[in-house]
Parts: C-alpha cells; structure tokens; sequence
C-alpha cells in the first residue's frame, strides 16, 4: 500500500507541474524552478555513491558537464530530440562512471575523493580543447522551436526535469530499499566485514558509480537549451559542483529522501537569495550552511527531525 501511496504522489506531483505551466505566465518562476529540479537530481545522484555507499565524490560537476558536452556534440552532428539527447547523455556517463570507477574504487577516504576531483579537472581539460563543441570560448545553442503544447520552450524544459527529478526519486528510493541498497550500506558501514560475509563489494561499488554517472549526465543533458550558450566555465562551475555535495549533506545522506529535502531547501533559499540580495552570496551561504550543518547536525534535516521525534517519545 505504501508503494501505491509513493506512486500516487509522483503522479499528482507530475499533474501539479503540468497545471503550474498553464497557470503561471512569469517565466522566471519556471528557471527558477528548472535550477531547482536540477540541483535535485544531482543532489540524489551524488547521495547514490557518496550516501548510500560511504565513498565522498568531488568530481561529480564533471559528469554533470560531460551530459551538457554530450549533448551539445550530438546535437551539432545529428540534431536528435531531447528525449534522446537526455538519454544518450546517461548512457555515455554511466558508461564513464564505470571505467572511472574501476580505475578509482580502490581508493578510499581522502584519495578516492582527491582522484575524482582529479577526474573532473581531466573533463574540463579536454572540454576547453575541443573546438567542435567551442571550446573555451564556448559555443550558442539554437533553441527548438518546437515546444509541443507548452506556451515556451522553458516550460517545456521544466516540465522535463520535473519528470526527470521524480524518475530520479523513484529510483533513489528504490535502490535504498533493494539488495542493492543494503549491500551498499554494508558497504559504507564496514566495507570489510562486508567483504568477509560474501558481499561483492566491488561490483556493487561499480554499479553505484555507473548509476550516479548517468544520472549526472540526465541531468546535464538538457542544460545547454536552458542556458543557451555554453562554455567550460559555466559547466564545471563550482556553485553547481558544491551544490551537489551540500544538498545531499544538508538534507542528510543515510536516507533516500534526506537529498530530496536538502535539495529543495538550499535549491529554495539561493533563489530567493538571488532575487533579494545578490547572486555573488549563493556560494558563501552554500559553505556556511554546509559547515554549520558538518558540526552541529551532521545527520543533516532529516537526523535532526529523528532526533526531535525520538525525545518526544522517550518524554511522552
């Protein structure tokens, strides 16, 4: 029955969007919305491998920037749809996610994370010496004209990465509750008893970092379009890359639904910090708030919404 209820939420959520889009004509209210969504994905995307397995990924803006570069490479040679574009973009970063996994999973701590922001710093090279897709002086991207029923190609875009995030939720929260997810959590409980009890640690491990790939590179797929002009600067951007980190820490790790919550609070809180103060602020809240949250919560929102239910109980 729980599962039902899940479901039903999602689809409700879904029409919600869908009426938003008729209801609402700022169209600032639907970037604003669209950065949200996406700060989202990758929020839960990272939360796959550094919450769920215990390995803390610093290069995860660059799986991001390789779905925006894979799209934008795809769709100057062939023109594909988004659909396409979005899901050529996972394949190819789940495919990345893999190998970089296989070359870096035998690290751990400090050096796992050292060796993904190395990583990352790879991408960007390569991304500022590609000419086809501009290279560093970056490249336009047309928009379609095409936006089916919707009044504006930016609603169409959010109601993308509204679909987008709660595939992204409906598959977080699935691999929590699966085999999958528990051999995960063994993992990042004690990876070497777990390795004594006859998990396959590194096969899981891969798994983990192929999923959080893909879902880096879904949501980075559509990017261009949104932005319309791209360039390795604002692909790699940090903002977007300690996003990814801090909302899943802010909303807390262990669970699937701590990043949903991280995500839509900071997600909420920069863009209303945009539009009444200055846009310059986001990172310098983003790092206050994050460390704030490193030392007196760490179990971030959803530890501290336990801890307050399990004292009422034990008061009651």
């Amino acid at each position: 029955m729980k599962t039902y209820g899940f479901w039903i939420i999602l689809g409700v959520l879904a029409l919600t969007g869908l009426g938003f889009t008729e209801l609402v004509d700022n169209e600032y209210y639907f970037f604003a919305s669209y950065l949200v969504l996406q700060g989202l994905i990758m929020a839960v995307a990272w939360n796959i491998l550094g919450g769920f397995t215990g390995y803390v990924n610093f290069g995860s803006a660059g799986f991001f920037a390789v779905g925006v570069y894979t799209s934008i490479a795809l769709d100057k040679a062939i023109g594909l749809p988004l659909p396409i574009l979005i899901l050529a973009s996972g394949i190819v970063c789940g495919l990345i996610g893999l190998g970089a996994g296989y070359l870096t999973l035998r690290l751990k701590g400090v050096y796992f994370a050292i060796a993904t922001l190395a990583m990352a710093i790879v991408f960007e090279t390569i991304a500022i010496n590609w000419e086809y897709v501009g290279g560093a002086k970056g490249t336009f991207i047309l928009t379609p004209e095409d936006s089916l029923f919707f009044d504006s190609y930016i609603e169409l875009l959010f109601m993308v990465m509204l679909l987008l995030a709660l595939g992204s939720v409906a598959l977080s929260r699935y691999i929590n509750s699966s085999r999958l997810g528990q051999g995960l959590a063994a993992i990042r409980d004690d990876e070497t008893a777990a390795e004594c009890m006859g998990v396959p640690t590194l096969k899981l491990k891969l798994i983990s970092t192929a999923i959080m790939g893909a879902m880096m590179g879904i949501a980075g797929a559509p990017y261009p379009f949104f932005v319309t002009y791209v360039d390795p600067v604002s692909s790699f951007n940090l903002l977007i890359a300690v996003n990814a980190i801090a909302m899943p820490m802010i909303g807390g790790t262990l669970s699937w639904f701590g990043p949903v919550i991280g995500a839509l609070f900071l997600g909420t809180a920069q863009e209303i910090i945009t539009v009444t103060i200055s846009s310059e602020l986001n990172l310098l809240i983003v790092g206050v708030m994050l460390v704030l949250f490193i030392t007196l919560a760490p179990q971030g929102i959803v530890g501290l919404y336990q801890d307050f239910m399990r004292k009422r109980r034990k008061n009651d």
